[in-house]
């Protein structure tokens, strides 16, 4: 029987869509009022599924504790009131879209989720948008 436990958290991040190999009139066309040069943030929320066996001995596929230690060392301490574009290593050079947030995101946790389980991170960029990886 595999089961899937979730976690979820938030976080707030300041970005800037843009690619810097076009002019600003062709970033405002793709990315709109999300390429003005003064970035702008969102009120992050992230939901981390772990699918897997229930464990005989302990009842669980995760103890929900070790996947939130996980995620504040790994995400929150990294990603938090920050500017991505900025203030992270990783999007120094990668546009920080919300699918490139939730793959970073996917990458950083993975290797600390025990291989025989699945991993799928959600992240809602507002209430209305979301993306999630690997998509179902």
């Amino acid at each position: 029987m595999r089961v899937s436990v979730f976690r979820r958290e938030h976080f707030n991040a300041a970005h800037r869509l843009y690619n810097p190999a076009w002019d600003d009139a062709t970033n405002e066309k793709v990315f709109g009022k999300c390429s003005l040069p003064h970035y702008h943030g969102h009120n992050y929320e992230l939901e981390i599924k772990v699918t897997g066996e229930v464990d005989p001995q302990t009842g669980f596929v995760m103890d929900l504790k070790v996947l939130s230690q996980l995620v504040a060392k790994n995400i929150i301490e990294q990603f938090d009131h920050r500017n991505l574009n900025l203030d992270t290593d990783v999007f120094k050079h990668k546009n920080p879209t919300a699918e490139n947030i939730a793959i970073v995101i996917y990458d950083l946790l993975r290797p600390h989720i025990h291989s025989d389980h699945d991993l799928q991170v959600r992240l809602y960029e507002t209430p209305r948008n979301f993306v999630e990886y690997p998509s179902s």
